[in-house]
């Protein structure tokens, strides 16, 4: 039976993309380069900033500039990483349903952690505690190693057989394999269907709304 839920962020809980998308063209023009389409900015997520910015530069980490546009991104979207954001439609009325029937909901993403923390206060303040969203930091590897969703784990004091993992990447994927918990892999994130396939997915949702039937039957 599952008692407790790890969600990624970007792509699975908020709809990050437009403002990831902003803040990497913006830096891109300080650097006189060329932009980037929403397509591919989203194709580049989920995997932290760093490497965001490696394909979305001219000729990755050897570009001179490539280090800089890294520190730059960093700047340009924290003061735009809420401009646009919202979460996905059904998202909420999810995250109601699941605490109504008690469930402990953690978040773990590769943004850096008082983005995530400021993020998860905003809009989940009320099933969320700031202990269990946790993101980039210190001592810790970021996903896919299982170092974040292991600490998650420790922190809920529950079994690893009542926990499953639910994102929209291939990272996530990884993660909960690496973690050895269970994994849904939601359609409407950043990823499409066929590529998370390719990237060993097995239990899929398309909707928010799927979630509770899905994690009833695991």
């Amino acid at each position: 039976m599952i008692s407790a839920v790890i969600f990624d962020l970007d792509g699975t809980l908020l709809d990050t993309i437009q403002d990831l998308a902003d803040s990497c063209n913006k830096t891109l023009e300080q650097l006189g380069m060329p932009p980037r389409t929403l397509d591919e900015v989203r194709s580049f997520v989920g995997n932290g900033i760093g490497r965001l910015m490696e394909q979305a530069v001219p000729k990755g980490k050897d570009n001179k500039d490539f280090e800089n546009s890294v520190e730059l991104m960093k700047k340009n979207y924290s003061t735009n990483w809420h401009n646009k954001t919202k979460p996905y439609d059904g998202i909420m009325d999810l995250i109601s349903a699941l605490k109504e029937r008690r469930i402990k909901i953690g978040i773990n993403s590769n943004k850096p952690d008082p983005q995530v923390k400021e993020l998860a206060r905003l809009y989940f303040s009320e099933v969320v505690d700031e202990t269990t969203a946790v993101g980039e930091r210190e001592g810790f590897k970021r996903k896919p190693f299982p170092d974040l969703a292991n600490e998650i784990i420790r922190i809920m004091g529950v079994e690893k057989e009542e926990v499953v993992y639910i994102g929209d990447s291939e990272v996530d994927v990884a993660t909960a394999r690496n973690a050895g918990i269970k994994c849904i892999s939601v359609t409407w994130g950043f990823r499409s269907r066929k590529f998370l396939e390719e990237n060993g997915a097995k239990i899929f949702a398309d909707k928010p709304g799927e979630i509770l039937n899905l994690i009833e039957r695991l």
